[in-house]
């Protein structure tokens, strides 16, 4: 769609100037001097021809124009074309250009709309504006990416654009906060814009005069203002944002491609905070969804703390119900948005874009989310998900390896972590207790179902795996915030208690014991008691793994031998 060099009045700091690109050409919609600065940052090599539609004549829309075209004839090379709504308009600017600025004939095109012959082009649309211009103003009606864009210039009727608005198209009109006969005053056009947006026409405001009082008066129309996007072609600002790209790419190739770390959650806090930099936005957050426990939590964000929410809640969860981008630039007039967090933090949200990303299967397992872009027309549905895209790529394929190694260490049947996840957490979490006198200290117990192999004889396998399951969830909510339990492998589990002694370990064992002995289990429709006998260890860091697994596999063997259904030390 359009972007904007200034949606600024007459006598605003930048003046209202319109731009889009097609098939390699550049084409304005008028050029005040404050929009020719702006361009003179542009590389205009790049584009095949610059057309410059023009409304009318006034200075705070035209008066760049001579510049460009003194700047594209001994500089740049680019051809130009002026395009005037009418003959009467195109002897005004040849009058203006020639001698005025003083542009020679062969520096520039200079026709009629009737001539112009462009697939974006529609049709110019007469509208009323100030008495000194009446019969030349203008606005556009123009195809852009497949839509239909209708712009209305500097205009103090609607009334020549109505037939041009159609249901889905793109409505870029004039709007002043104070009310004059050469303008459309704010609060006298609030109904035809709310009607307008109960229609989807995607209104966006332009040639304002005071921002504020504006924004005050149309929050609750679902009218957006006009979005700036001259800072992106800036090469100071260009600069400085591929800067900020560099440093975090090369900042994640160092710490991860280069083994200075181990930890996974740190790519994602790079591609979020990548994702922050590309869009000028204040936070990020990437999400995972976890289907199985039916939330969503945050694997990195920027400005809070983790956050576990219910899938059904939410701006994320309503992308990735729907299975698309959600943006919105007044997330308090959207029903799915959660005000809490703002309201118990003071934080206040004025735009949202969610990135669902998905699995090499196409099945969406999280969310990239951006929270207030910079400056006030907040998120484009059309630019800033191009930005992001890479970014969300490669967060779905780091999400999917991550998950793919998290499903490694983790035991299918009963959701535990297995042996595997066993050796990863000691070479990660448990790592400091491993060094003989740290001061640390850690104790392990090895557990085993009496008898198991009975209840797979007499009921059948589905009976078992019930029990299996049974058991697991119950050491599993045993767990306290040190505490980690394991499927070593068959009926048998180990737990590893952080900061615990012996006397800790074997408590622990027999309230479980206990547990267990008075459960009764439902296996397969079978009503089944069981037991459990334990083998307990403090960890000794001078001694292996294996070693210090098969002193406590000593001990669950005493236990057996002695009767089961008990915990030995």
């Amino acid at each position: 769609m359009l972007s904007f060099l200034g949606r600024g009045s007459a006598f605003a700091d930048e003046h209202n100037s319109a731009y889009f690109e097609s098939d390699g050409d550049l084409i304005l919609i008028d050029c005040p001097m404050s929009s020719f600065e702006k361009l003179n940052d542009f590389n205009l090599t790049l584009f095949n021809h610059i057309y410059v539609l023009v409304t009318h004549t006034h200075g705070d829309h035209v008066s760049g124009i001579g510049m460009l075209i003194d700047l594209l004839q001994f500089s740049v090379k680019t051809p130009i074309t002026i395009v005037a709504p009418s003959k009467e308009v195109e002897g005004d600017l040849f009058y203006l250009l020639s001698r005025i600025e003083g542009c020679g004939d062969s520096w520039y095109e200079l026709i009629n709309s009737e001539d112009l012959d462009k697939d974006w082009f529609v049709c110019p649309i007469r509208t009323v504006h100030t008495l000194e211009l009446s019969g030349k103003c203008f606005g556009y009606c123009l195809n852009v990416d497949g839509k239909r864009v209708v712009y209305t210039g500097d205009t103090n009727t609607l009334e020549p654009f109505e037939k041009y608005i159609s249901d889905d198209c793109y409505l870029y009109m004039e709007v002043s906060a104070y009310k004059s006969p050469v303008h459309l005053y704010c609060v006298d056009v609030l109904e035809k814009i709310k009607e307008y947006t109960s229609r989807n026409v995607h209104v966006y405001l332009m040639h304002m005069d005071d921002e504020k009082r504006i924004a005050d008066v149309i929050k609750d129309t679902g009218a957006m203002f006009a979005p700036l996007k001259h800072n992106d072609f800036t090469m100071e600002n260009t600069g400085r944002m591929l800067d900020g790209i560099f440093d975090i790419t090369d900042s994640l190739y160092n710490d991860m491609c280069k083994n200075r770390t181990d930890d996974h959650n740190l790519l994602f806090h790079y591609l979020t905070d990548l994702g922050k930099t590309i869009v000028d936005a204040d936070r990020a957050s990437f999400w995972k969804w976890d289907k199985r426990k039916g939330e969503l939590w945050t694997m990195s964000a920027t400005g809070v703390d983790k956050i576990v929410i219910p899938d059904t809640s939410g701006l994320v969860g309503k992308a990735l119900r729907n299975k698309s981008i959600v943006i919105t630039n007044d997330p308090y007039s959207d029903p799915d948005f959660n005000k809490e967090i703002d309201m118990k933090t003071g934080y206040r949200t004025k735009s949202v874009l969610v990135l669902p990303v998905a699995d090499i299967n196409g099945d969406f397992i999280g969310a990239l989310q951006l929270i207030n872009k910079s400056g006030e027309a907040g998120f484009d549905i059309e630019v800033d998900p191009k930005k992001l895209s890479l970014a969300a790529l490669v967060c779905g394929i780091a999400l999917e390896s991550e998950t793919f190694l998290e499903d490694s260490h983790h035991d299918k049947l009963t959701g535990l972590k297995n042996r595997m996840g066993f050796y990863h957490d000691f070479s990660k979490k448990y790592k400091d207790y491993l060094i003989p006198d740290s001061g640390k200290q850690m104790s392990i117990f090895i557990s085993d179902i009496d008898k198991f192999k009975r209840v797979n004889d007499t009921y059948g396998h589905n009976a078992g795996d019930d029990v299996l399951r049974f058991a697991a969830n119950l050491l599993e909510e045993s767990c306290g915030e040190k505490e980690n339990i394991y499927r070593w492998g068959g009926e048998e589990f180990v737990m590893v208690m952080r900061d615990a002694g012996i006397e800790d370990c074997v408590k622990k064992a027999e309230e479980i014991r206990v547990k267990l002995m008075e459960s009764d289990i439902i296996a397969d429709g079978n009503k089944l008691n069981c037991t459990m006998s334990f083998g307990c260890k403090l960890f000794d860091p001078a001694k292996s793994i294996e070693e210090n697994i098969a002193d406590a596999d000593a001990k669950l063997y005493t236990a057996k031998e002695t009767g089961r259904n008990r915990v030995c030390e």
